[in-house]
Parts: C-alpha cells; sequence; structure tokens
C-alpha cells in the first residue's frame, strides 16, 4: 500500500469515528430511587433490613442521616439527599420521619410517599397536634436540660420494640439519637400527601402511635393502608413486609 493510499484510509477512518461519535446516545432507563427517613431516637442504621432487601431487588436506595435538631434541620438533610438521585423517588419515613417527608416530598423528584408506623400532619399541624402521645408510653419519655428528649432505657423495648430481640433492644436503648423536642411543635408549612399517591404501614402493636390515630390519619391522606402485626419497631422487625409496600409504591410509578 503506498503512502498516498495510507494516509487517505487513515483520514477516512478517523472521520467515521468522528461522526459515529457525534451520534446522540440513547439515554439509559431511569430506575426508581428510594430514600428512606429514620424517625426519633434511632438512626438509619434502623434500615438495614429494609435496605438489603430493597437492593438485591435492585433499586438504588439512599438513607438520610439527619440530625433530629430542629424540623427544619431534618428536612433540609432529607431534601439533600433527595437532590443526589437521578430521577424518579419514592420517599419513605417512619415515626417522626412521617412529619420530615410529609413537608420534604413536595420536592418535584418524589412520586410516591410510603409512612411506616408514621406521623401524618396537614399543613399548618404540629406533629404533636397530628398524634398526641399515647399516655402509656409518653411517661417514659425523658428530657435533656438542653431540651432534647430520651426514651428510660428500661422501658426501650417494652414501648418501641417488643418483637425485637433482647440484645438488640438492650443496645438499642444505650445508643438513642435523642430527638430535639421542638421538632414536635413546628408546624408544617406543606402536605406532599395532599397532592402525591402515598402509603401507610400500621403496626398493629405499636406503643408509641396509636394504631387508631395511625388510621385516621392515613384515612386522612387518602392513603393505601397496610397491617402488619409488629411493634413501633416495625421497619426492623419486619423489613420484607415493609419492603413489600415500598416496592408497590415503585412499580406505580414505574
Amino acid at each position: 500500500m503506498t503512502a498516498t493510499r495510507t494516509s487517505l484510509v487513515t483520514m477516512m477512518a478517523f472521520m467515521f469515528a468522528a461522526t459515529a461519535g457525534a451520534q446522540p446516545a440513547v439515554p439509559a432507563p431511569t430506575a426508581v430511587n428510594i430514600v428512606l427517613v429514620h424517625g426519633a431516637l434511632i438512626d438509619g442504621s434502623a434500615w438495614r433490613g429494609v435496605y438489603d432487601v430493597l437492593t438485591k431487588d435492585g433499586y438504588n436506595v439512599s438513607v438520610v442521616q439527619q440530625p433530629l435538631t430542629s424540623f427544619e434541620d431534618d428536612v433540609a438533610a432529607a431534601r439533600r439527599v433527595i437532590a443526589q438521585q437521578n430521577g424518579p423517588v419514592v420517599l419513605v419515613g417512619h415515626s417522626y420521619g412521617g412529619a420530615i417527608i410529609t413537608e420534604a416530598g413536595t420536592d418535584p423528584m418524589v412520586k410516591a410517599l410510603v409512612y411506616v408506623a408514621a406521623l401524618q400532619p396537614d399543613v399548618g399541624e404540629t406533629s404533636a397536634e397530628a398524634a398526641p402521645a399515647r399516655p402509656d408510653s409518653a411517661k417514659d419519655l425523658r428530657p435533656s436540660q438542653d431540651g432534647f428528649v430520651f426514651l428510660d432505657p428500661a422501658r426501650f423495648a417494652a414501648d418501641f420494640g417488643a418483637d425485637l430481640p433482647a440484645a438488640q433492644t438492650a443496645f438499642m436503648a444505650h445508643a438513642q439519637m435523642p430527638v430535639s423536642g421542638a421538632v414536635f411543635n413546628a408546624k408544617l408549612t406543606a402536605a406532599a400527601w395532599r397532592t402525591k399517591p402515598s402509603y401507610a404501614i400500621i403496626a398493629t402493636e405499636d406503643r408509641a402511635l396509636d394504631p387508631e390515630r395511625a388510621h385516621w390519619m392515613a384515612k386522612r391522606a387518602g392513603s393505601k393502608v397496610t397491617e402488619v402485626k409488629a411493634s413501633h419497631g416495625v421497619l426492623i422487625s419486619q423489613p420484607q413486609a415493609v419492603a413489600a409496600v415500598i416496592e408497590t409504591a415503585a412499580r406505580g410509578i414505574e
């Protein structure tokens, strides 16, 4: 092959490669993202069982580690994680986390909400107004001098996770993440469940959130309800059942 012909072939190959590279890329299908928000007194590690099920089933799952220092800080933490997602989001909250997802869920990326033994306040309403603490468990709360709240370690198992192994609740009782008492008196400025589909898991053996009140909130929100025989720690004791509801919500927006 002559030098001229070699140069011509090289040039044609270069032009073909450049043209091929200029073709518009076919966008990859967008997956549903799951964002999990923990409640008071615990941290994001409580979602581990649910996380394992969801990731095994192919979902992209992120866990919010909100500080529990103020309602505004907690909502900001949830929004920070939502902003990192690359497509539609199912936003999930446990317990007090339900108030957080109700406010943060107005983000346009959020397409569905899942409440797991969770509060569902309305606009202008506080968490304390939406679901007053049950008298039999409220007496076990211990305030700190700077306005944070713990649960009496001796009562943690009975009030939070009566269906969990004793060794596990003993550890959790001494690894509590205290919550600012002020978060329960913060009035919501938005209620995402008013405009987005929502699902509610109600733990029938819940000693922290009255199941009857949970049903009332879910009915008001128009949430699809699933009852699970479990304690307030249903996300830990029944991860398969919780993940199944989350996946139902995800399939509804795929």
